[in-house]
């Protein structure tokens, strides 16, 4: 049985289905699709916390379906402009579960972690796998990663 770890950009994810389908990610039905016949070593989901009572129920959402939660906070600046990604922490659990498992699976659209899965790969031997909205996924991430599985209807509420 493959053996899996999972990574999720929260923000991403919940931006671009929007942008290219107004509608949310269905995480239960990707639960299914990405687990099936396989053994989870690491399911990790990667917000950002504003402290809203919607928020905190859909992150515990999340935990119910068995995902860790990684809360960072939410931080607006004096010029008005946010702050609030993930990035560096994906990187280090990615690396980190890389030698523990078979796949890593990636749940982003963000070009940047291009690099990160080709390390992966490179380094440990890992297959990768990507989750994304065709039209709004870096082409740079979908020609480093093995497999491109683009959101669309099945992966959608």
């Amino acid at each position: 049985m493959e053996k899996v770890a999972i990574f999720v950009d929260v923000q991403n994810i919940y931006y671009t289905t929007k942008q290219s389908y107004q509608r949310h990610f269905n995480y239960s039905a990707f639960w299914a699709q990405a687990t099936a016949g396989r053994e989870v070593a690491a399911a990790i989901a990667y917000a950002i916390d504003k402290g809203d009572s919607k928020q905190q129920g859909f992150q515990q959402i999340l935990r119910n379906i068995g995902f860790e939660v990684k809360l960072k906070p939410y931080i607006q600046r004096s010029d008005g402009s946010a702050k609030g990604d993930w990035d560096v922490g994906i990187t280090l659990d990615v690396i980190e579960y890389a030698a523990k498992v078979d796949v890593i699976i990636l749940l982003s659209g963000d070009g940047d972690f291009g690099l990160l899965l080709d390390k992966a790969r490179s380094s440990y031997g890992v297959s990768t796998e990507v989750y994304g909205v065709p039209a709004l996924t870096a082409p740079s991430l979908i020609n480093l990663t093995d497999r491109f599985i683009a959101i669309d209807d099945k992966l959608l509420l």
